[in-house]
């Protein structure tokens, strides 16, 4: 009989995480990075802004030639030129001059200061375009000077940070039109089970549709992946193992489904067994997927998760996701923990620490989660609403509704928080 001795799911992801070493780096173009793990820090090469500039369309003055100025008494200054962005003045503005200059452009020699379109009146003297000044302003006023944002030398991103648009932005920025990445891990999907049809097939007797194959390939590419579909087997010892030996060179990590338990078509211990892998533990003190297992083989791992969708799911999430994330190269790969309120009694005992799908909300100024569906290892309608794991741990008797509890974040898409009152409805509306 397979022994299994169950471990803490904190000991499994550390006996997992042993073996997440990053991938190479490859060099992609700025337009292919966006999802990828930066490889190197990114340091600035220029200060941001590269010169004085002006952040408004207005005109650049000299301060010390506005003191005066007054509504009743304005300043009358000669515009001597104007800047587009991009442009420069080549000349040095003069006493009583002023250079009509727009947003972004270099603040020319002699200037020291920018006053904004509106604040001035346009005139004309003797033909000449001048404009009338009403107040002082301080020197200094209105420029964004050189390195204000950004300092020269400066570590603007680290190795690890996912490449988001604002991070593209950066490495547009400072010039990077090759961008040092990590390789997203080639990852092998393989389902096994006699009763699965292939989505396209109609119901038969007996038989159920593949749901897992889909659901890991979209949660390996979620993760930083890159999924491979390898195909489904049939409830054969030595085809599968024949199949599964042989994906193992073609991809850097293998996931299974199903086949994973003690049942006589569970041949996924077996298989373990005749590749000669190290199993790293075949049982986790946790429900669902509590004989989700984990095995090394030639410095590869082997993810064999259960065949219930939810404990396949769960499985997944709390320990291959991570891994293939600090696999793509996160620097901080593991889901984020947060506490909200229950939203509705959750009564059952736990012997093991349970890992519920929840559905997280925002009401009232309170993140609430509600247990969804059936919880059941082997329910799937679960999983379509689900944006969070509600933590239960081992020895509670049970929580009820308005009781704080851990969550683990799975996404942030679809928690409405709706901070503007977009769907209150008003007259008219």
């Amino acid at each position: 009989m397979l022994r299994r001795n169950p471990i803490k799911i904190r000991e499994a992801i550390s006996r997992v995480m042993e073996f997440a070493e990053p991938t190479d780096i490859q060099y992609l173009s700025l337009l292919e990075a966006n999802g990828y793990y930066l490889a190197e820090d990114l340091i600035s090469d220029h200060p941001v802004p590269p010169f004085d500039r002006s952040p408004y369309d207005g005109f650049a003055v000299r301060s010390r030639d506005t003191l005066n100025a007054s509504s009743k008494s304005p300043k009358l200054l000669k515009v001597v030129g104007s800047i587009g962005a991009g442009q420069i003045f080549s000349g040095v503005v003069g006493a009583d001059e002023t250079v009509r200059i727009m947003t972004g452009a270099k603040i020319p020699e002699g200037c020291d200061a920018v006053i904004m379109i509106e604040a001035v009146k346009e005139v004309d003297v003797d033909g000449e375009a001048s404009i009338h000044v009403r107040r002082p302003i301080e020197s200094n006023k209105n420029i964004s000077f050189t390195g204000e944002d950004i300092e020269q030398g400066t570590t603007l991103v680290e190795s690890g940070a996912y490449i988001s648009p604002g991070i593209i932005a950066l490495l547009a920025t400072f010039g990077y039109n090759r961008v040092p990445v990590r390789k997203k891990p080639k990852v092998g999907v393989i389902v096994t089970g006699s009763e699965l049809l292939d989505v396209d097939k109609p119901l038969e007797p007996g038989k159920i549709r593949n749901s897992n194959g889909y659901m890991v390939y979209a949660q390996t590419m979620r993760a930083g992946g890159d999924a491979v579909y390898l195909g489904k087997l049939s409830d054969d010892f030595n085809e599968s193992f024949n199949f599964i030996a042989s994906s193992l060179s073609e991809v850097d990590v293998l996931i299974t489904t199903g086949g994973v338990s003690v049942g006589d078509f569970d041949f996924m211990p077996g298989i373990l067994d005749k590749l000669g892998a190290n199993v790293l533990f075949n049982k986790i003190g946790m429900r669902p997927g509590s004989v989700t297992t984990v095995a090394e083989k030639d410095g590869k791992l082997i993810f064999a998760l259960s065949g219930n969708p939810s404990a396949c799911y769960v499985g997944f999430e709390l320990l291959a996701r991570p891994f293939l994330t600090a696999l793509s190269g996160a620097k901080q790969p593991y889901l984020e923990k947060t506490t909200a309120y229950l939203g509705a009694d959750f009564l059952k005992r736990n012997p093991f620490d349970r890992f519920v799908r929840g559905n997280l909300s925002y009401n009232k100024g309170k993140f609430i989660v509600t247990p969804l569906g059936l919880d059941k290892s082997s329910v799937v309608s679960s999983l379509a609403e689900a944006n969070a794991l509600i933590v239960f741990p081992a020895g509670t008797k049970g929580y009820r509704k308005g009781m704080e509890v851990e969550i683990i974040l799975l996404e942030s898409k679809g928690i409405s928080t709706d901070l503007f009152g977009m769907e209150e409805k008003g007259e008219g509306d």
